[in-house]
């Protein structure tokens, strides 16, 4: 059990908890505050959305104890808030809810649009609501919703919105250690010198210690020494990529670059910037990435090693290994085995680039996005393909 201390609705509260239990159990099972609801579990639906010292976040993959020292918000202290009040009364003439469900964890998301962003148009509160699933609705009328408050209320909220230090999900930091909140960078503006920058303050040591670790090899039919000439042009490689693009590169051993991907009508793209080192002798590299999302506020870093193996004068072996921390609300996909079997697919048609380019075969550039939830569809087809193919083999 760990001890915690937090504030909960303007109430201090002190708890001993698991260092497991996610905030939305503690809420509900220990606080009874039962307006977060629990819908998915892995952080999807926003179902279960709570204000942390203003920031709205998932408490369902949320520890409790991650939260010692905040201040958290739950849809029962903002009874009497002028927002939320406003939102009620709306919600109720756009007709803006059916069962009701994912009402508490929309209303909060609604209230941090009114106060952060007030002048929103429609496209920017679809965007800002995709985190939000509604079942129900089809939006429209939580989206009238919203515009309603807005025409109401005006501008005159725009600064009353509290967001002052990330926890959890949101980018954890000691509570006990005030930090102003990090302006996400635009990423036509990033540059090489902001790389050095943050390269100097990543902590690659959490990765290394704290990150999922992923393992992947594949085999070529060319020589090692070739294979090991074309991972050095980063660009190149980063074609083979789906959805990778370099936009920039200032040596051989730093670039920047983007990778595009497509979660259903969502196009995300994260810019960051890339480390490169080799070893020529062990034929041996490893590549340092961090990148941001500014549109879902998600973040990943991530450590890719890789050595080359020669099995014979004309065919080489490819081992690759890849340890992620993967933040924001994109963080749900971050689950081992989805990510693993994505990743085989991924490496299957990575070596298919490849091996194409080796042969001097020309193919066209890899920017487009990387279709996520078609590789995730793929990936379940083939695991029910699998098990329907074991049940035949039993049953004949």
């Amino acid at each position: 059990m760990r001890s915690l201390e937090i504030e909960i609705n303007g109430q201090f509260v002190r708890a001993d908890v698991e260092p497991r239990t996610n905030l939305a159990d503690f809420l509900r099972d220990q606080r009874f505050l039962t307006a977060t609801h629990i819908g998915c579990e892995h952080g999807v639906c926003g179902a279960c959305t709570v204000l942390i010292e203003g920031s709205p976040i998932r408490s369902c993959i949320t520890y409790a104890v991650a939260c010692g020292g905040a201040k958290v918000t739950t849809l029962e202290g903002l009874i009497n808030d002028p927002v939320i009040v406003d939102l009620r009364e709306a919600f109720s003439n756009k007709h803006a809810l059916q069962c009701g469900y994912c009402t508490p964890g929309m209303l909060i998301s609604c209230r941090d649009i009114i106060t952060r962003v007030p002048d929103a148009d429609e496209a920017r509160i679809r965007l800002e609501l995709s985190g939000n699933l509604c079942r129900c609705t089809g939006y429209v009328g939580i989206v009238a919703a919203v515009q309603e408050v807005q025409k109401k209320r005006g501008s005159t909220i725009a600064a009353t919105a509290e967001h002052s230090r990330r926890l959890g999900p949101v980018g954890a930091i000691d509570p006990a250690i005030a930090q102003p909140r990090r302006t996400p960078r635009v990423a036509t503006t990033t540059t090489i010198e902001s790389l050095r920058k943050e390269s100097a303050v990543d902590n690659w040591r959490e990765v290394e210690t704290s990150g999922t670790e992923i393992s992947e090899s594949f085999i070529v039919p060319f020589p090692r020494e070739k294979v090991w000439v074309f991972f050095s042009d980063v660009k190149a490689v980063a074609d083979c990529m789906p959805g990778a693009q370099i936009t920039a590169q200032s040596s051989n051993d730093r670039a920047e670059g983007v990778l595009n991907v497509r979660l259903g009508p969502i196009v995300t793209a994260f810019s960051g910037t890339l480390e490169i080192a080799r070893d020529d002798n062990l034929f041996k590299g490893t590549v340092r990435g961090a990148g941001r999302d500014t549109k879902s506020a998600s973040a990943a870093r991530g450590i890719v090693g890789y050595q080359l193996s020669a099995i014979d004068p004309n065919s080489s072996r490819v081992d690759i290994t890849l340890q992620y921390l993967l933040t924001g609300a994109l963080a749900q996909f971050g689950r081992v085995g989805l990510i693993k079997s994505v990743a085989d697919h991924i490496t299957h048609v990575f070596a298919q680039n490849l091996e194409a380019r080796l042969s001097g075969k020309s193919r066209g550039s890899s920017s487009s996005p990387l279709d996520a939830f078609s590789l995730v569809r793929f990936v379940i087809w083939s695991r029910m393909r699998s098990i329907l193919s074991k049940f035949t083999d039993l049953w004949s």
